[in-house]
């Protein structure tokens, strides 16, 4: 066999260029943005998902999208030791039709993450999903997140506000297109809505805690209101306190009553409403997945050989 010439060095030189630049080139990867239509931004854990993204100029070739008529965010009270149930809720939510033209935000709640554990996981769960708020507070439920949380807003979003705030659990499953369409016709100011609790002979002195939804004045209000701190009206039944906050300061007039389109899921997991707003109570993932299974979350997974789901 003759030896290589120079020339022949020379014509494989090109092959080995192109072959260089199909070994070294880094994959491509498919990125997410967490909770879909939803909740399309991202944002890291120091941030607390605040700063919304500078607005893209549509291309020639994409129709500009129509300004939403209205805003909400919806802030989910939940801890760090959770993590299953927080990846429930956020497919919940991912796998909803996103509501029409309005712009709807999921954000998860804490309190001061203090575990160093619990600390570095959730770090890397903001930094996933761009979706986790944490407040200057001690994790509680009853002793003062509420009122942390609503009076947090007005500050936190304060260069992009929200027409509506919503305070909800993470053992609600909330259907974000029916409760836009509740909304959508409603005053944007001085609103409370809900579920509404009767009590002493009022229809709904107050909103019971699965979620209710205050417009941006009630929240900015609260943020401010003085009185409520100095009553020590922070502690206590947190749907009941602020219920007490609006009615003493005469806030929230326009009061909505969505029961029975939010409502608590009986024992016998069997009251599920075609129409349903909010069903709560969902309490472990035998209750998740018959919600699931009523609202057909479950329905229209392609057929694959890598799985075998009835």
């Amino acid at each position: 066999m003759k030896p290589p010439t120079p020339t022949s060095y020379l014509l494989l030189a090109p092959l080995a260029i192109i072959l260089l630049v199909f070994v070294l080139r880094p994959p491509s990867r498919a990125s997410s943005d967490g909770l879909g239509a939803l909740c399309a931004r991202r944002a890291g854990f120091a941030d607390v998902a605040v700063a919304p993204p500078a607005e893209a100029s549509p291309s020639p070739s994409e129709p500009a999208q129509p300004e939403p008529d209205f805003s909400l965010l919806v802030g989910v009270l939940t801890m760090p030791s959770r993590r299953e149930r927080r990846d429930i809720v956020r497919m919940a939510y991912a796998l909803q039709p996103p509501a029409a033209r309005a712009r709807v935000d999921v954000r998860f709640v804490f309190c001061s993450v203090t575990d160093p554990v619990d600390a570095a996981l959730l770090a890397v769960e903001a930094r996933r999903h761009g979706d986790v708020v944490v407040l200057d507070c001690a994790e509680n439920m009853n002793d003062g997140k509420t009122y942390a949380y609503l009076s947090s807003v007005p500050r936190l979003f304060e260069s992009r506000p929200y027409d509506y705030v919503m305070k909800t659990d993470d053992d609600t499953y909330l259907r974000v297109a029916a409760l836009a369409e509740e909304l959508r016709g409603r005053p944007r100011e001085d609103v409370y809505l809900g579920y509404g609790y009767a009590m002493g002979g009022q229809p709904m002195p107050f909103m019971h805690g699965m979620g209710y939804v205050v417009s941006w004045d009630v929240a900015s209000w609260v943020a401010g209101a003085d009185e409520i701190l100095a009553r020590n009206d922070t502690l206590g039944p947190e749907d009941l306190m602020v219920g007490k906050w609006l009615n003493l300061a005469g806030r929230g007039r326009n009061r909505y009553d969505l029961k029975p389109r939010m409502y608590d899921l009986s024992w016998d997991m069997d009251n599920f409403r075609p129409d349903t707003v909010a069903v709560h109570m969902l309490k472990d993932n035998r209750r998740w997945a018959a919600a699931f299974r009523y609202f057909n979350v479950t329905a229209g997974i392609e057929p694959s050989d890598l799985y075998h789901l009835p």
